[in-house]
């Protein structure tokens, strides 16, 4: 999932990677909210939050959702610098980011029985979340070109109707595929966030433990695809060779 970069990577590979990563956001955006009244993915949202509270001249809450941005920002230059430095043409340099992603959401889920919708500890929660879904977009953004896009669906759903309006002009397959692929990020990132909502209901925080169980799956996807081929290649020719 992570061995082709960029130019490189083919419709098939953004369209695997789109899965699992958006299935995530909407994973973790959901429970974040049914956890924490958070959303952990939605910048605009906190913008706009943000606005409200400063015309209000609520002082602890302005500060709050600033860190919130922050965390977000600080999150996808982190990981963006970490590529950059050890190379955005070689695929290992996208493990350290996604472990770090992964350690997040099981220290939230470790630790999720906790919060008792402190200031402080609302905070800590939602900004580490925060955080990581920053770490995720831009290592998807690099690792894809800029062609997918996580944890918002707010641009997702102009370019689509871009392409749907150019589309019904005329019928080129590139349009096609680029609608194709906008519509999985979407449906991913619905799915997740009705998953997580039922995961977080039946075990609490321990359901953010399964999104990083997915984050797992794909971090590994391409090793085990393709020792499973040669698996199976060796299967084949020890049958004719019997």
């Amino acid at each position: 999932m992570f061995r082709h970069l960029g130019q490189k990577r083919s419709f098939r590979h953004n369209i695997r990677l789109a899965i699992l990563l958006c299935l995530t956001a909407g994973f973790v955006n959901a429970s974040g909210f049914l956890g924490f009244f958070i959303l952990t993915t939605n910048i605009t949202g906190h913008a706009a939050l943000l606005a409200v509270k400063l015309t209000e001249g609520d002082l602890r809450a302005v500060r709050m959702v600033t860190l919130w941005l922050i965390l977000f920002l600080a999150g996808a230059f982190c990981s963006s610098l970490y590529i950059s430095k050890a190379g955005r043409d070689k695929p290992h340099s996208y493990t350290v980011p996604m472990m770090l992603e992964i350690i997040i959401l099981c220290g939230v889920g470790y630790f999720g029985h906790t919060y008792d919708k402190s200031v402080v500890k609302t905070e800590y929660f939602a900004g580490s979340l925060l955080f990581a879904m920053g770490m995720q977009n831009a290592l998807v953004s690099v690792v894809s070109g800029s062609v997918v896009r996580t944890t918002h669906l707010t641009g997702m759903f102009t370019d689509l109707g871009i392409d749907l309006a150019a589309a019904f002009l005329k019928h080129p397959a590139a349009l096609q595929k680029r609608i194709v692929l906008r519509c999985t990020i979407i449906i991913s990132f619905l799915l997740g966030g009705v998953i997580g909502g039922f995961a977080y209901v039946k075990f609490r925080y321990h359901s953010f433990y399964i999104a990083a169980i997915v984050l797992i799956i794909a971090m590994f996807y391409d090793f085990f695809r393709v020792n499973v081929r040669l698996f199976v290649s060796r299967v084949r020719k020890s049958r004719k060779a019997a």
